[in-house]
């Protein structure tokens, strides 16, 4: 995993008053199908840790399952005893996690890992029917003595209960999070056809765009051939000043996304 760190990803300025944001599907820890199906967990520790992000938002988290434990019990790595969530998390973050969806084997959800700690943790279901289960994670950071609040999401498959969610997503702000504080909501929106941005605007968040950047999204998805821009960060009252993906085999080869990165500044 060498060339993890020779991916040009950019130095974390440091400054006071820049946050570093990433969201990442890590694909539950594993790629492949069938005998050619391989365990990615430990690849994407040093990924996470590779990204120096303050705030990394995660999505398809597992907590545990029964299947894939036997399966790569007996592998050089092994499948790791902890919920995916704290095995990732580098040394001295923060983590929340909860569940979205209970399968046959095992259950996964939206994580967070955070440099700055975290107040309770809050959860909403935003499942749009029992096909996909889907949710919200919530939760509160103190950063620099004032507080952040952060929702991960992951929504659905069709751009009709994406837009559902939406409008939970703007019911749940309404009831959970101070008018006109800092808010950041980053996840995997499954917005192919990039319609999201006008119904998040109308409920006052605004898409992560670097400054003096151009316009285009930046995408993830695939990973080996990304051209959707699946995963995003959406923030009010912050600004954004940069964004980036990283790219290369490495990348490519941990999870079906790359993850987005961006730097925001408290005006």
């Amino acid at each position: 995993m060498k060339t993890l760190q020779s991916s040009v990803l950019p130095p974390h300025t440091g400054l006071r008053d820049r946050l570093r944001v990433a969201t990442y599907n890590i694909h539950k820890g594993v790629r492949g199908v069938g005998p050619r199906k391989r365990l990615e967990i430990h690849n994407l520790g040093l990924g996470v840790e590779a990204l120096d992000a303050d705030l990394v938002f995660l999505q398809e988290v597992r907590l545990h399952h029964s299947r894939d434990a036997r399966q790569f019990d007996r592998t050089w790595f092994g499948w790791p005893a902890q919920g995916q969530a704290e095995f990732l998390a580098p040394e001295g973050y923060d983590v929340a996690y909860r569940s979205n969806a209970v399968t046959r084997h095992g259950e996964h959800g939206n994580a967070l890992l955070s440099r700055w700690p975290l107040g309770d943790v809050g959860h909403h279901d935003v499942s749009d029917h029992r096909f996909e289960q889907r949710g919200l994670l919530y939760v509160p950071v103190q950063w620099h003595g004032r507080t952040l609040h952060a929702v991960v999401a992951h929504l659905g498959l069709m751009h009709a209960s994406r837009m559902r969610q939406v409008q939970r997503l703007a019911d749940f702000i309404a009831a959970e999070v101070p008018a006109n504080a800092p808010l950041i909501v980053a996840g995997d929106f499954n917005d192919w056809g990039e319609r999201l941005d006008a119904p998040m605007r109308e409920i006052g968040l605004a898409r992560a765009i670097g400054e003096g950047q151009p316009a285009a999204r930046r995408s993830t998805f695939p990973s080996r051939v990304p051209v959707f821009a699946l995963d995003r960060i959406y923030t009010r009252v912050l600004a954004c000043r940069s964004t980036f993906v990283p790219r290369g085999t490495s990348w490519a080869r941990m999870s079906d996304h790359l993850p987005l990165v961006a730097e925001f500044e408290w005006p």
